[in-house]
């Protein structure tokens, strides 16, 4: 929060995952900007009056009318800038909390839009649960595998592959369907279902619990997706359409693919000895000096295998002795 370069059909909420170990997962997370209301909506309300209360008031907040009323479905991770209080009548917010499907189906027809914060997750020794043992979910426990991360199974049947995994243990298998329950102490949760019940009652589970989910095929139910990647060695590109077109990523993806070759992954090798270096010596370079140091010419040189020409010019570019 994951193979990059695997070419096969991608699933939406799943936009790719590549073959290669990363050290952490890209995850995009999700958050909502509503649309704007026109005429007598309910974005264009005055707050109702309130009786005071004994010991004080409390004035209607002026913002909510702004807020999407999807927000509470968030992970708490991402609701915590929020403040928590709000003068909504506390049958009225309870009455909201299990209609978290028409709250996404309000936000969408009033042309709110959703967007995705891209983040990278370290997972490693963090729990994880893939709810399917399919071949998406097959997918989903090798890129978690690749970065450390503990993953259980819950399926009633596994691949070949994953079982494979499951004898030698390096996954743990609960041989049977989805209970409420399954995602307790969970850092992150997949699903890879083919039933659209089985995968609603996983993502009301993970809202409950404040777990990220991604759920294989069905994005309104995803709090984070996957973005389509590249990598060079410690140097990794994400490109995502927040789900809409993955057709168009994975031709994007493929483009970089073919434009970015390996020397990329040194130069990244190189810059982060150079930048270890100087902030050891107490030194800061500026993005001008960076953008100069790290001119293609000295990706050519890499390219030659003439990779001491390379860092020689590379410390000269930074003002660093060679």
């Amino acid at each position: 929060m994951w193979p990059a370069l695997d070419r096969r059909h991608r699933h939406r909420g799943q936009e790719a995952e590549g073959r290669r170990a990363p050290r952490r997962r890209l995850l995009l997370l999700r958050g909502r900007r509503g649309g704007t209301s026109s005429g007598g909506g309910a974005t264009g309300r005055l707050p109702r009056r309130r009786h005071r209360r004994a010991g004080g008031h409390r004035a209607p907040a002026a913002d909510l009318s702004g807020r999407s009323p999807a927000r509470r479905d968030l992970p708490g991770v991402l609701r915590a800038p929020c403040r928590r209080g709000s003068p909504r009548l506390p049958r009225r917010r309870s009455r909201r909390r299990g209609r978290a499907g028409h709250a996404r189906r309000a936000t969408a027809a009033r042309g709110g839009r959703v967007s995705f914060y891209p983040l990278l997750v370290e997972l490693h020794g963090r729990a994880c649960v893939v709810i399917g043992g399919g071949v998406v979910g097959e997918r989903k426990v090798e890129g978690l595998l690749a970065v450390g991360a503990d993953v259980t199974v819950v399926s009633p049947d596994l691949t070949p592959g994953l079982r494979a995994l499951s004898e030698s243990a390096r996954i743990r298998h609960v041989a049977r369907a989805y209970r409420h329950g399954d995602l307790a102490g969970a850092a992150l949760a997949f699903t890879a279902l083919d039933d659209a019940a089985a995968t609603a009652a996983v993502a009301a589970e993970a809202r409950e619990r404040a777990v990220w989910l991604n759920a294989a095929d069905d994005p309104t139910h995803c709090s984070f997706i996957l973005p389509a990647v590249v990598r060079r060695g410690a140097l990794t590109v994400a490109v995502a359409s927040g789900g809409a077109t993955p057709a168009l990523t994975r031709a994007l993806r493929d483009y970089l693919e073919a434009s970015l070759g390996p020397e990329w992954g040194t130069l990244a090798e190189l810059a982060a000895e150079a930048r270890r270096e100087l902030r050891a010596a107490g030194r800061v370079a500026d993005g001008g000096t960076w953008r100069r140091a790290l001119a293609s010419d000295v990706r050519a040189l890499i390219v030659e295998d003439r990779l001491d020409e390379a860092r020689r010019q590379l410390r000269a570019r930074l003002e660093m002795p060679a």
